[in-house]
């Protein structure tokens, strides 16, 4: 975490940029729903409020949202000026943006005195996966196998801890400290991602299996293994704010008289939204439906986020036409296979 500019001053920066008058105290109540009031200043002014942001996870949240369609490369000059009215300074982004570099995420490529910031091969591999999650429309199906991985080594506590991160961030719920379980992950793909993030020194001691769901009478059931495996409240709850910060915003937008958003109001929509989205999803292990209980409010974050990311991509798109530069001066195109997002 990072700490921001004063609360006032970045909001002021932020109103300005995207045209909405900044707070003035106790403002009455507009019954017409004006841009000072809507839910779109709200959210706005909410993230301008915050003492720190995550620097690092909105940038990412950039590259793979905004950046992977335009041929996944930008000039730091302009992602600086693209984020600068949220109050990440220009030291900042340099900043987080270096260090995504160390992490193997990004690469830079010199055009003249300028730079083009790229993702890698490995970059580029961890964005399509996790594009393949965060834009899909359903929850996947389920053939009714188990997905095991067993732990047989052992091995040092820190060696441990960082098994389960690797594989709690691919979906998977624990049993215990050495079984690990999901129904539907392609383990093959979870291996050659453990490879990736440096520990392939531990598969030797893994052993990957399926299980079918063979469930006679008096016997455990699946909807018992979820409920030992995974803590699904905590997300719940986290996915019911999420509605409840959002379906304002969508309401204003079928409102009578509608609001309409300007390009950069749904730039910065369209950002905080796909952000706050893929951190749940971070969190989810993506279970199928038939394992979710009843009225599982991912289903309504999911059906949300589609619908407003779909109504605020034409601006939003319209105002990068307008800010999102190449080192070389240019603006690349969108790739057409944009549009086949959340479809």
């Amino acid at each position: 975490m990072t700490p921001r500019h004063s609360i006032g001053a970045a909001f002021r920066r932020l109103s300005a940029r995207i045209g909405v008058s900044h707070p003035r105290p106790a403002p009455s109540p507009d019954p017409h729903g004006s841009a000072m009031n809507s839910p779109i200043h709200t959210r706005l002014e909410a993230f301008a409020q915050q003492k720190r942001v995550h620097a690092n996870s909105l940038i990412v949240s950039v590259f793979g949202d905004m950046v992977v369609p335009r041929g996944s490369r930008i000039w730091l000059g302009s992602l600086i000026r693209l984020l600068e009215p949220l109050g990440l300074s220009e030291r900042l982004v340099r900043t987080t943006v270096f260090r995504l570099a160390k992490a193997g995420w990004l690469r830079t490529e010199a055009c003249g005195r300028r730079s083009d910031y790229l993702l890698t091969e490995q970059g580029q591999r961890r964005f399509d996966e996790a594009s393949r999650h965060i834009y899909a429309t359903a929850a996947p199906s389920w053939d009714h196998r188990w997905r095991l991985i067993l732990d047989i080594g052992r091995r040092p506590p820190k060696e441990r801890e960082a098994l389960r991160r690797a594989l709690f961030w691919q979906g998977f719920g624990a049993l215990d400290g050495e079984c690990f379980v999901h129904p539907s992950a392609d383990l093959a793909a979870v291996l050659d991602a453990l490879r990736g993030d440096g520990l392939g020194a531990l598969i030797a001691d893994l052993m990957p299996l399926l299980a079918t769901d063979f469930l006679p009478d008096g016997t455990a059931s699946s909807a018992g293994l979820v409920a030992r495996a995974w803590n699904l409240d905590a997300l719940a709850a986290a996915y019911t704010q999420f509605v409840a910060t959002y379906r304002p915003v969508l309401a204003a937008l079928d409102g009578h008289p509608p609001h309409a958003p300007t390009d950069a109001e749904a730039f910065f929509m369209r950002l905080l939204l796909i952000h706050d989205y893929r951190r749940l999803l971070l969190r989810d292990p993506e279970l199928p439906d038939v394992l979710l209980p009843a009225g599982w409010p991912g289903q309504a974050a999911r059906a949300l986020c589609r619908t407003l990311y779909r109504r605020f991509a034409p601006l939003s798109e319209r105002h990068l036409d307008a800010c999102f530069r190449l080192a070389d001066g240019r603006c690349p195109p969108l790739d057409p296979a944009f549009g086949r997002r959340f479809i």
